[in-house]
């Protein structure tokens, strides 16, 4: 009760300091592109005012907030980023802003995006749940310029039953994910099993990963000890030996037949497919929100947690060497506070407010996400419909974020076309790290630093 009154009072002394001509009621305009998948992104936001206007009332004061919605159209989350950015420009920021994390570097360097925070500390109860390494994905040489929306995890899916049918014990089995946390088994073994798959005949495809850009291939830079941002210098780099120890592990995998050849030119319903629908894959890595798919692939209810772990097990991107730290991918969608807004230490309560765990569970649930706070794993609402989400909320202790820069598109992009040309056999480990390393110079300049 302490807490809440006292943000009250933090909204009160903002809600004072807001503009005369606004004083009965304040607006705050908030920026979200539409998202049938997600509404409770910015419904949260909308809801929130509402709770914050019964504190102020509880707490004696007569002043109200009202949220604006600007709902945009853009297709995905890097042009609606970049729209934002243009409005900004001009003068038409938002006061707060849903976007993907990755953008927070922009943000900050536009002018756009508030430091959190003293904001974050005058109302610390509020986030002292937060989980301590999503704050990662909202920080920009050092310090915090938004709160994480949302979390996921991305991580490797193995079918079990190939596993059995493979002659692996049921030990085996259950111990993947600690062996993989352990660093015995590393992504060599991963090649390995996989391969053995298919040279027996269990499976068709070893090991299946996204067949265009995006960021899961971080998590695997990652177990090869790639560190893809430096903090300090707020730039993109990349290990040129490192780069090619990565691509000489693709190659040795498609030498083993653990990944086939052409995946890269495989569309998505194909990578689906293989591994929840005609069930030919052994391993796969991608997102927790397949979990649904897959359940009903398997013919399983949706509360069958003992069904669905039979048939799945999950583990970490192992490391490439024994001993090593595992890893997975993690992409937050965030709230951001405009620096220049009027009404910023009120834009700042709302977003503390749709970031409790009531409001963010609601969009968890309905969305598949895992949690920004541990304490909402033991909420009725997540242990009934949000188990899956829950045994992967562990997992965000090994997650990697991707760089907040905003060149990490083309980064991206030129590093798998290496991982294409390995693949592929069109170049070697050797001159594909070649050539992306002369891409990436070419193309980001003194954005990228080139380490050995």
């Amino acid at each position: 009760m302490k807490a809440i009154i006292g943000s009250a009072l933090v909204a009160a002394t903002a809600l004072t300091a807001a503009p005369a001509a606004i004083a009965e009621e304040v607006t705050v305009k908030l920026w979200s592109r539409a998202d049938r998948a997600g509404p409770l992104r910015a419904g949260n936001i909308v809801a929130a005012a509402d709770t914050l206007n019964e504190m102020l009332k509880a707490a004696g004061y007569d002043k109200t907030v009202k949220v604006e919605l600007i709902e945009t159209n853009a297709k995905g989350f890097d042009a609606d980023a970049l729209d934002l950015l243009k409005a900004h420009s001009v003068g038409q920021g938002p006061d707060i802003a849903v976007a993907a994390h990755e953008w927070i570097g922009s943000f900050v360097e536009a002018g756009f995006a508030a430091n959190l925070e003293g904001h974050i500390a005058s109302v610390s109860d509020m986030y002292a749940d937060i989980i301590p390494s999503l704050w990662t994905s909202v920080s920009y040489k050092g310090e915090r310029y938004g709160v994480p929306q949302d979390s996921e995890i991305r991580m490797f899916f193995y079918n079990n039953d190939k596993l059995r049918e493979l002659g692996k014990s049921e030990e085996f089995i259950a111990g993947l994910p600690a062996a993989v946390n352990s660093g015995e088994f590393t992504l060599y073994d991963v090649c390995d099993l996989a391969g053995e798959a298919v040279e027996k005949g269990v499976a068709e495809q070893g090991l299946l990963h996204r067949p265009n850009v995006g960021p899961d291939f971080q998590m695997l830079m990652a177990s090869f000890g790639i560190e893809m941002y430096n903090q300090d210098e707020a730039k993109l780099q990349v290990s040129a030996s490192k780069l090619e120890e990565y691509f000489g592990w693709l190659n040795y995998c498609v030498g083993k037949k653990a990944i086939p050849a052409d995946m890269t030119s495989w569309d998505w319903s194909s990578v689906h497919n293989a591994f929840r629908g005609d069930k030919t894959a052994l391993i796969k890595f991608h997102g927790i929100w397949h979990g649904n798919n897959q359940l009903k692939a398997w013919g399983l209810e949706l509360s069958d947690k003992e069904g669905y772990f039979d048939k799945i097990t999950w583990t970490n991107a192992p490391s490439a060497s024994k001993g090593g730290e595992p890893s997975n991918m993690s992409h937050p969608i965030v709230y951001v506070v405009n620096e220049q807004s009027e009404v910023k230490d009120v834009a700042a309560m709302l977003v503390a407010l749709a970031s409790q765990h009531v409001p963010n569970t609601r969009h968890a649930v309905t969305t598949n996400h895992t949690p920004i706070a541990y304490g909402q794993t033991a909420m009725p609402e997540f242990v009934e419909k949000g188990w899956l989400q829950i045994a992967g909320t562990p997992l965000l202790q090994y997650a990697q974020f991707m760089p907040n820069h905003s060149k990490i598109g083309q980064y991206n992009a030129i590093t798998f076309q290496g991982v294409q040309a390995v693949e592929t056999g069109e170049m070697g480990p050797e001159e594909a790290a070649e050539f992306v390393l002369d891409e990436l110079q070419a193309e980001l300049g003194d954005d990228v630093i080139i380490l050995d």
